[in-house]
């Protein structure tokens, strides 16, 4: 017979329905941002409604800027009408516009229903973040977010495993991510709980103006935290984007580069599962700044042309663990430093300046290739790239006095 000691208490299950629910969001969306990346190839040799190299790449890259814009501005709907309506509205948004995206009939509308997707794309993430640092114990806030991250690779791999199975059939991943988010749609109205945070206020939560963030004790944690994210995604997507083709220019065959490509994606798993953990046991702030250095460091060495196979896969490795984890760090500790009036807002922009980072790395990476300086120099520019964030983060404070945001705003 089970004591009451241990019998689950109603809001101990909800929050865990919440947690499972953000991860499998995050997933989707993991599933999802990847999904146009792993057609392009296909798309391209079939010439899909005239579509050319030039015309996929603008859909690619407007698919990034409509999840910037979705990141960006889903916080203040999060903050004034609550955590789960903003999350279910984005899973329904990118959700009909990725079952819609193979239906498009032109190559216009084709980029039109993916921008669209992108916008419910980018609210999701910020939202599922903001979920779990409220529903998670204040000590275990750094491991909640690293933990909801683990779903974005699951879910990428998800989508290469099926592209695999598809082949030249790439409606079947678009119809696939869409009919899977409407199915969660109905389980998360009946399941998904408000932020108890937002809950014990009767009403919605009066706006805040998005100035707060700039002003008095909050100045400095948002701006640093924005070029850290900015930084953090520009390597995530720049090495994501462009790591295989690098390898292959300093001389590695496009086999192998494939394989150190999905090596640190391995490693960027174990990284998320050890930074939080770390991070709560350490400080969230030492522990960025810690896994900062190290990637400046690894992406350095990285330049150097390593003839043994071991050693390489083991520097991939470890660049993976620390590169990839340190920017959802940085998420974590936007949630540990703003209240929770503010902290959806705050979120969704560092996630949406981020996003300008990730638009930014590939076509940085992308010019110094063409430019025939990919290696050793792409390197050299990722290393530095990982300075300035641990500078940016230097900025930012270890925590913020609610007595100090009071006054600041009653004065």
């Amino acid at each position: 017979m089970t004591s009451s000691s241990t019998r689950p208490t109603p809001a101990r299950s909800a929050d865990v329905a919440a947690a499972v629910l953000c991860w499998l969001t995050v997933a989707l969306e993991g599933y999802d941002l990847v999904a146009l990346g792993a057609v392009i190839p296909t798309l391209a040799k079939t010439q899909h409604l005239g579509m050319d190299v030039p015309a996929l790449t603008f859909a690619a890259t407007i698919s990034l800027v409509g999840v910037g814009l979705g990141a960006a501005s889903v916080g203040p709907l999060a903050d004034r009408l609550g955590r789960r309506v903003a999350l279910i509205g984005s899973v329904a948004l990118f959700s009909v516009f990725t079952l819609l995206l193979p239906l498009a009939p032109s190559a216009a509308l084709f980029s039109t229903f993916r921008f669209v997707a992108g916008l419910g794309l980018g609210a999701c993430m910020p939202t599922a973040l903001t979920i779990m640092s409220e529903v998670a114990p204040p000590r275990h806030r750094a491991k909640s977010a690293t933990l909801t991250m683990t779903g974005y690779h699951v879910g990428a791999v998800a989508t290469s495993l099926l592209a695999l199975l598809a082949g030249p059939n790439w409606h079947v991943i678009f119809y696939a991510g869409g009919v899977l988010g409407l199915l969660l749609l109905p389980v998360m109205w009946s399941t998904m709980p408000e932020s108890r945070e937002v809950a014990a206020a009767h009403e919605p939560t009066p706006r805040v103006p998005l100035s707060t963030l700039l002003r008095g004790p909050y100045r400095r944690a948002s701006i640093g935290t924005w070029v850290g994210s900015f930084m953090g995604l520009l390597l995530v997507y720049g090495l994501n984007t462009w790591l295989p083709k690098i390898m292959n220019e300093a001389g590695y065959s496009l086999d192998s580069a494939l394989t150190m490509l999905l090596i640190m994606n391995v490693g960027a798993v174990v990284g998320l599962l050890l930074a939080g953990t770390v991070a709560d046991r350490r400080g969230i702030k030492p522990s960025i700044l810690a896994w900062y250095a190290v990637s400046a460091v690894l992406l350095a060495l990285l330049s150097v042309r390593m003839e043994n196979t071991l050693v390489l896969d083991l520097a991939l490795f470890a660049t993976g663990v620390f590169v990839f984890s340190a920017q959802v760090l940085i998420y974590a500790l936007v949630a540990h430093l703003f209240l929770p009036d503010v902290r959806g807002t705050a979120l969704g922009l560092a996630s949406g300046v981020g996003r300008l980072g990730a638009i930014a790395g590939p076509a940085v990476t992308g010019a110094l290739l063409a430019a025939g300086l990919a290696h050793p120099w792409g390197f050299y520019f990722f290393a530095l790239v990982a300075g300035l964030a641990l500078l940016a983060i230097l900025t930012v404070p270890a925590h913020i006095d609610p007595s100090v945001v009071a006054a600041d705003r009653t004065g």
